[in-house]
């Protein structure tokens, strides 16, 4: 079946699905678990899907008015890895949420049919081929690793047969994909012309994969005998990790079989996420503990800019994590994705020029094969409704702690409880902690963020910002949607002398923009962020009141951890340093109290919105500057560390601030801290916290952790109540001090995905002018001219090959037209031909798809 045929069937199910789905108020952001004082990027960074009583200071849990939705009051989770058994525990109200969704469809069946269950529909979720890049033997064990070489990674592309995963294994539910770009996100949609010659380059030939398999293993100096790949004697053996909990399990098996029908001796070695992820994300890949691994990911929020992605899923830059730091692209990857990363392009012209050759070298290397974006279903109680977010489903939204309400009969107890496939997967910490998806979603539940990205368009909104100044060079490639920000552009922009531009770690100071260029230094862009009048009366969860200090401290930590003077360097995260500092032109705190701050920077994203979003979260921290100062003082003495790669170089304890170990070091330097007064990076942040603001801090913090018996203090919606490693649950209450109403996210309905809809001759005549018409709607109703951003179209002929690639024109609301001359129809090849569109709307930043194929003749 051709590729087109998957996108009208997963264009079908999203209009299926859609009949009878409301998608509440969504929210999704940047999954990182630390205050990231190192520039969030923007974009959210895609995350691994890993398959309390009271006290002096802490929040009560009375109950809420009794009209409209009915607020939880505490939230119990639990794991269970079962799907199905999940589904059971809802449908027997044993449960009422499960943290992960479905493509299978009979699952969804089952799901859709329940008289007790409602579900959410997500687009965000995707699976690839994770390969081990050490080599070509294994440092500990002396074992050939044929997938240290890019080639033979690249040949595992025309080796899978992306269409069978997705008709046997998902049944449908699920796209092929070939790239690092989420095909249902506006870049795929942008760059569609690039992708379909990719696609069709890379797909599926078994014949053209055994042919430079056996090559590169032949350089390799194995020996295929008697049907079987050798080295030095032995079998070539490639310990595959396979995921259990879903899909991944059944395409596993495929891939393993594939590979062992080229003669490799193929160790399959089922696990769940939590028996996974310390093999082949924070163990040593020279170990030789794995050879591939299959993966998933979740972007948590639609993202509307990828360029991003090669860093991320190529390079060092990507996570501190060992698997990461084992990464040595190609030199011109390692460049094109500098480049991306840091949106160092002038144009957007440009830009696609950067991401197109991207896409080419992405494959060339293959760290990893794509193999299906999926449509994920999430099973609920009816009773129970919360905010679900188009690309991230319920784990990937950060706004269901924000909306998580009783809509129907309330429990005595006010208890929802909510299943997940893993728990505690990894040791939380602020910095550098677990970033599995179940975890992560409970930890947003704990923290607040500047900005809050919209659930439909991914545009960041303002959540602790009043407004918001953007202003660019003139010619910068950048536009604005939405009115909580204005956008200028100028002449040219000075930085100013006293501007924080960098951090000097062996003295413990801010380095000024006047000091590091006294000749003078501009910037692409300005960003001034007014926060809200009310950011200092913000309650941490211990009772302390949110300060200025918490938000430099953070900033500093982020610049501190990457300079080898500092006594926290973590060499794993110098490359995201450098990246950072590359198009960092610094912050300047205009005005403290309401705090305004001026961000200048060479970083550019294509909206507005998300060059401010991106700005308001350098100094908005999620942690208490008190939580990091015991965290800093343990690796600063060598007992613990945030990262798990400097926990492994120091051979200590990956630094947990709620359970295990680490608990007993952070009570001792709470303890030493207070009596000391300490505030870290005293020279710098002095001026904002005294030393009987830090022993009362202190103080608190202590309190909180003899109450809960953890360090975990945020400022979200929920806190931390208890955690239970043995039983593998943990508990979340409500705040009762956070300042938001209930109803502040509720903002949006059902999300608008365009339907399209081709029609036209169904035979033209080579060097003959032609007409289609392409309906654009939603629900039949036409979809208005000015909510569509673009209808893109793009004829492929008999060959396969793009022909022409130009604007369908609006004539009226609703309908568009395709107009070929006859100069391009004299171009196509004889012979049966395709036309396919791609619509972006600027109210869903879903791009629709839809083929129209027609037969050209000679003339």
């Amino acid at each position: 079946m051709e590729k087109q045929k998957f996108i009208i069937g997963l264009l079908l199910v999203i209009a299926l699905v859609l009949t009878s789905l409301v998608v509440g108020c969504t929210r999704a952001g940047s999954t990182a678990t630390s205050p990231q004082a190192i520039a969030p990027a923007g974009e959210p960074a895609p995350t691994r899907i890993a398959s309390m009583e009271s006290g002096p200071t802490l929040p009560s849990t009375a109950g809420v008015a009794p009209e409209g939705p009915q607020s939880v009051e505490e939230v119990v989770f639990f794991e269970e890895p079962d799907f199905d058994k999940a589904l059971g525990m809802i449908e027997a109200g044993e449960a009422h949420l499960y943290a992960t969704g479905t493509s299978d469809p009979a699952r969804e069946q089952r799901i859709r049919n329940s008289p007790v269950m409602a579900h959410e529909i997500s687009y965000g979720s995707y699976t690839e081929l994770t390969f081990n890049p050490v080599g070509p033997t294994f440092p500990a064990t002396g074992e050939l690793n044929p997938f240290h070489a890019p080639a033979l990674r690249e040949a595992m592309n025309w080796l899978v047969d992306r269409d069978h995963i997705v008709e046997e294994i998902y049944g449908g539910l699920a796209v092929p994909r070939y790239l690092p770009l989420n095909t249902t996100f506006p870049d795929y949609a942008r760059l569609s012309d690039v992708a379909k010659v990719l696609e069709i380059r890379y797909q599926y030939n078994p014949e053209r994969a055994r042919t430079v398999i056996t090559t590169e293993m032949q350089k390799l100096g194995a020996i295929l005998e008697g049907g079987q790949w050798r080295y030095q004697g032995n079998p070539v053996r490639l310990i595959f990790l396979i995921r259990t909990e879903d899909e991944r399990r059944e395409s596993g098996d495929y891939v393993a079989t594939l590979l062992e029908d080229l003669g490799f001796t193929v160790d399959r070695q089922y696990k769940t996420a939590a028996e996974a992820s310390p093999i082949w994300a924070t163990g040593d890949p020279g170990q030789g503990d794995w050879h591939l691994y299959t993966g998933g990911w979740i972007s948590t929020a639609i993202s509307r800019d990828q360029a991003g992605n090669f860093g991320f899923f190529y390079t060092s830059r990507g996570l501190p994590d060992p698997l990461w730091q084992a990464y040595q692209p190609a030199p011109e990857l390692d460049e094109v994705a500098g480049l991306l990363s840091s949106r160092d392009y002038p144009t957007w012209e440009e830009r696609q020029r950067l991401m197109a050759r991207a896409l080419e070298l992405a494959l060339e290397d293959s760290a990893r094969v794509w193999l299906v974006d999926t449509i994920n279903v999430w099973p609920r109680r009816k009773e129970v409704d919360l905010a679900a977010d188009l690309a991230g489903g319920v784990s990937g939204s950060l706004l269901w702690p924000y909306t998580v309400s009783f809509t129907g009969q309330q429990p005595a107890d006010g208890r929802v409880k909510f299943g997940t496939p893993s728990i505690l997967t990894a040791p939380w910490n602020p910095l550098a902690g677990s970033n599995s998806l179940y975890d992560v979603m409970i930890i947003g539940a704990t923290n607040d963020s500047a900005t809050l990205p919209d659930p439909f368009t991914g545009l960041p909104r303002p959540q602790r910002v009043e407004r918001a100044e953007v202003f660019l060079e003139e010619g910068t490639p950048v536009t604005q949607t939405l009115d909580w920000l204005t956008l200028s552009f100028v002449p040219a922009i000075q930085v100013p002398d006293d501007t924080w531009i960098n951090w000097d770690a062996a003295e413990e100071r801010f380095i000024t923009v006047g000091q590091q260029h006294p000749e003078g230094l501009t910037a692409r862009t300005r960003t001034v962020i007014h926060y809200k009048d009310d950011l200092y009366s913000l309650e941490w969860h211990d009772g302390s009141k949110m300060s200025l200090g918490d938000m430099v401290v953070s900033f500093i930590v982020g610049l501190d951890r990457g300079k080898p003077e500092s006594p926290l360097y973590d060499e794993a995260e110098v490359a995201s340093l450098e990246t950072f500092l590359g198009h960092f032109r610094g912050l300047r705190i205009v005005q403290e109290d309401p705090l305004v701050v001026e961000v200048y920077s060479n970083q550019i994203f294509p909206d507005a919105e998300t060059i401010a979003g991106s700005r308001a979260g350098y100094l908005f921290t999620s942690t208490p500057w008190p939580s990091l100062a015991l965290g800093i003082l343990a690796e600063r003495d060598r007992e613990l560390a945030f990262s798990s790669s400097k926990a492994d170089q120091l051979k200590v304890e990956w630094m947990s601030y709620i359970a295990g170990p680490s608990l007993p070091i952070l009570e001792r330097y709470n303890t030493q801290a207070q009596q000391e007064g300490f505030i870290p990076y005293q020279k710098a942040v002095g001026q904002y916290i005294s030393a009987a603001q830090a022993q009362e801090r202190y103080r608190r913090l202590g309190e909180w952790h003899r109450a809960r018996g953890h360090f975990w203090v945020g400022q979200g919606p929920f806190y931390l109540s208890s955690v239970h490693t043995v039983e593998k649950n943990l508990v979340i209450r409500r705040f009762d001090r956070f300042p938001d109403p209930p109803d502040k996210w509720e903002l949006f309905n059902e999300p608008r995905i365009p339907e399209v809809d081709i029609s036209g001759p169904v035979r033209i005549a080579s060097g003959e002018a032609a007409r289609f018409q392409v309906n654009v709607t939603f629900q039949g109703e036409p979809y208005a001219v000015d909510d569509v951003e673009f209808a893109r179209f793009l004829v492929l002929d008999a060959r396969g090959e793009p022909v022409t690639v130009a604007d369908a024109q609006p004539t009226s609301d609703g309908v568009w037209e395709v107009k070929l001359t006859p100069e391009q129809t004299a171009d196509l090849e004889v012979g049966s031909t395709r036309l396919e569109v791609v619509v972006v709307s600027r109210l869903v930043s879903i791009p629709s798809f839809a083929t129209f194929s027609f037969v050209t003749i000679g003339p």
